[in-house]
């Protein structure tokens, strides 16, 4: 099939010496060219006239491709696309067809961009024969999609058998840990009563760990087998009554606070002592404080801690820091104070220790004792845990074991 120029006569020919060779046009393309069949014909008298040898048209090299062999080839196209639809085993192989047809670089890509050699009445028809193709093709792709899901699906089934009699998978919801429960408890009791919760470094100077504290240089406290010393100067704290001494430096009086917080001593791991533990110590500064309201406020708090039935009793002790100074014990939430294993028989359970600010304690902070008195106690946090939710060893608490934890 090849293009001419049409001149006037209404068949093109050649060749007039022997077989006529004439071109019967099929269509009209652009530029007044036509698309024509080449044919012979053996008795070139009836059509062919020796005067229009003059009008022998000129053939020109092909520049492009026609309407009906687009067609055709958009045909074969589609043939070769749904073949290798068909053929495809695997998503993989699928999308490798996808790429070769409709791709940027696909072969109906390519046809697309070859409708500028097609004459413009031509065009759309062309044009239309690409869409729909392209359509056949996508369509073919998607159906064949849907197929291998619907296989994948069938094999997951297959092999992924659920069986409905097995128990659900309960979900793990973690919650508090006993200490961080009874650090709670402890802090609604004291923030109640209007005192503020205030907190300290952990890494603190021997300064405000002990000579602020009125602890003097030869006391065994600060021995190496009882503290962990950083340098001469800086040590892990042993109690959190650093954070009074500074609170106390500020100034800013009347003072009602607890420092809760993780204190280090060197001590043997056993069912009652650790080396890392918790500490919640309070301080009250402020005119005319007495041991009165000291014993007030601790009554108030076993109360509120163990139940409204609780009892107190103040033993006389010695810390450096207060003066006087008391360990006080609560009647067994138990037992009720008649005595049981709980509380070996005594009736009572120890506590916490407290006693009045030293005097000493004030100066070394810049408060007059002269106008300003004040209380201080404190107690351990992990004992207040272990009585309160009756635990016999201190070493559970660390060891998070989930069957223990899960009981509070």
């Amino acid at each position: 099939m090849l293009r001419v120029k049409q001149v006037e006569c209404p068949f093109f020919y050649g060749n007039l010496g022997g077989t006529a060779v004439i071109f019967r046009p099929l269509c009209r393309l652009r530029d007044g060219f036509f698309a024509c069949i080449k044919d012979y014909l053996y008795n070139p008298k009836v059509l062919l006239r020796k005067k229009r040898q003059e009008q022998l048209l000129l053939f020109t090299q092909e520049r492009g491709i026609i309407a009906m062999e687009m067609k055709d080839r958009l045909q074969e196209l589609a043939n070769r696309a749904k073949r290798l639809i068909e053929e495809a085993e695997s998503p993989e192989k699928l999308n490798d067809a996808r790429v070769a047809f409709l791709g940027k670089k696909g072969e109906l890509t390519a046809m697309l961009k070859s409708l500028r050699d097609v004459a413009p009445e031509d065009r759309p028809a062309v044009g239309q024969l690409v869409n729909e193709t392209r359509e056949r093709i996508e369509a073919m792709m998607e159906d064949s999609r849907k197929n291998f899901e619907k296989k994948l699906l069938e094999q997951k089934l297959k092999t992924e058998v659920i069986d409905v009699t097995l128990p659900a998978k309960k979900s793990r919801i973690g919650h508090r840990h006993p200490n961080s429960i009874a650090l709670e408890e402890v802090e609604r009791i004291f923030i109640g009563m209007g005192y503020e919760v205030v907190e300290g470094p952990e890494v603190e100077y021997a300064d405000y760990n002990f000579t602020k504290l009125n602890i003097p240089e030869d006391h065994p406290a600060r021995d190496e087998q009882d503290t962990f010393f950083i340098n001469d100067k800086i040590l892990l704290r042993s109690q959190t009554s650093p954070v009074q001494a500074r609170t106390m430096e500020k100034g800013i009086l009347p003072i009602r606070m607890i420092a809760p917080g993780r204190v280090f001593r060197s001590d043997e791991v056993d069912a009652t002592h650790s080396p890392s533990f918790h500490q919640i110590e309070g301080l009250v500064i402020d005119k005319h404080i007495t041991f009165a309201d000291l014993k007030g406020t601790l009554e108030e708090f076993a109360r509120e801690l163990f139940g409204p039935e609780t009892k107190t009793k103040f033993r006389p002790h010695h810390f450096p820091f207060t003066e006087p100074s008391a360990e006080v014990d609560v009647s067994c939430f138990k037992c009720g104070g008649k005595g049981c294993r709980f509380c070996k028989g005594s009736g009572w359970i120890e506590i916490l220790g407290c006693g009045t600010v030293h005097p000493n304690v004030l100066r070394m902070c810049g408060i007059d004792p002269e106008e300003y008195t004040g209380f201080a106690f404190g107690v351990g946090l992990e004992r207040i845990a272990l009585l309160k939710y009756e635990i016999d060893d201190m070493r559970l608490l660390y060891e998070n074991d989930a069957r223990f934890l899960k009981q509070f």
